[in-house]
């Protein structure tokens, strides 16, 4: 510590990477578990629709845990969905993952379905003006 030093860090864009490469943070800032929960998504139910109740199982976590920690991000940046049917990871979401994890099976929905509801048939009481 020299005459000028004020006991600050300084911190630049070279620490920031060097930390979130240590932290295992990719460039859309998910994490390590965030990755497995979307992941796990793909592998075993096929991009969802996919309960909380089952994520939680398979993660070995609390429902309030996936509701409360897991989701609110992945939601936010358009990774997940919440449907009446349950969680669906998105499109981008596997256009992510499949960049680090070649072996990752495809939506069994069709490609740019992301939703239930988009291309559904309407149902024959729905009132097309509605």
């Amino acid at each position: 510590s020299g005459p000028h030093d004020d006991g600050r860090v300084h911190v630049d864009v070279e620490v920031v990477r060097r930390a979130m490469e240590v932290l295992s943070v990719d460039d859309h800032g998910l994490d390590p578990s965030d990755r497995r929960f979307l992941e796990e998504i793909f592998r075993k139910f096929g991009g969802g629709p996919v309960g909380v109740s089952a994520m939680a199982a398979v993660l070995a976590e609390e429902r309030a845990t996936i509701e409360d920690v897991y989701e609110p991000y992945l939601l936010r940046i358009g990774f997940l969905d919440r449907t009446p049917q349950g969680r669906v990871a998105t499109d981008a979401a596997y256009d992510h993952l499949v960049e680090t994890i070649p072996d990752l099976p495809a939506p069994r929905r069709p490609v740019g379905q992301d939703s239930l509801w988009i291309g559904a048939a309407p149902t024959p009481d729905a009132d097309p003006a509605a």
